[in-house]
């Protein structure tokens, strides 16, 4: 009896790079569904929502994309959209005094980053960096600097994000559209900020911004 192949079962692999196409393309040769961030995994569509949210777990910025995408891509866009207005004149604060984050954003250049703009970087160091490390001894270098008491309170994002996932229609995406989920994530926001009203702006929400 003759042998024959099994066909593969599940959903297509979500690295895509061994096919020649771009896992993040261009706006103008971008999918449909890339464009309005809508990944592909093994569950199906999905949308990932990276967030900066303060001290008291209130969302500060967010950025949108596909749900395969990895955490750090969006850093930088993330950081850009925290602006908090003053008390009296002056421009918004956009540069918090510390950012915490976990392992994912721990890379060289998110921490030249943080560190071009004069903010504190509380970020986890990864285990394979810590022993890259101590595989090279003295010529692995110091260390980055990391507050593991000011760390603790990172859990405040992942309290933001179950704020937010309250909201049906935000932990659950029922919107085409990327613009009208991002709406949406933005009503959410303000209904969070307007159960937590803001005493003093500048203490209370850029002290220190957690990135999830």
């Amino acid at each position: 009896m003759p042998a024959h192949a099994l066909a593969p079962q599940g959903a297509e692999p979500n690295y895509t790079k061994s096919s020649g196409t771009d896992p993040d393309p261009p706006a103008g040769q971008a999918k449909p569904c890339q464009r309005e961030a809508l990944g592909r995994s093994r569950g199906g569509l999905s949308t990932k929502l990276h967030i900066a949210a303060d001290s008291r777990c209130r969302p500060l910025g967010f950025i949108t994309t596909l749900g395969q995408r990895h955490d750090s891509v969006a850093f930088e866009l993330t950081l850009a959209q925290v602006a908090v207005a003053r008390i009296g004149p002056g421009r918004p604060r956009t540069r918090p005094d510390a950012v915490l984050a976990d392992k994912a954003y721990s890379s060289r250049a998110i921490r030249d980053h943080l560190s071009g703009r004069k903010i504190k970087a509380v970020i986890a160091v990864k285990d394979d960096q810590h022993a890259a490390r101590q595989r090279k001894g003295s010529r692995g270098g110091r260390p980055p600097a990391f507050d593991k008491a000011h760390y603790r309170d990172r859990n405040t994002v992942e309290r933001a994000v179950n704020k937010l996932r309250a909201h049906r229609a935000v932990g659950t995406r029922y919107d085409k559209r990327d613009y009208i989920y991002r709406g949406t994530v933005n009503v959410a926001a303000i209904w969070i900020w307007l159960r937590d009203p803001v005493t003093d702006p500048l203490r209370d929400t850029l002290d220190r911004t957690r990135f999830g």
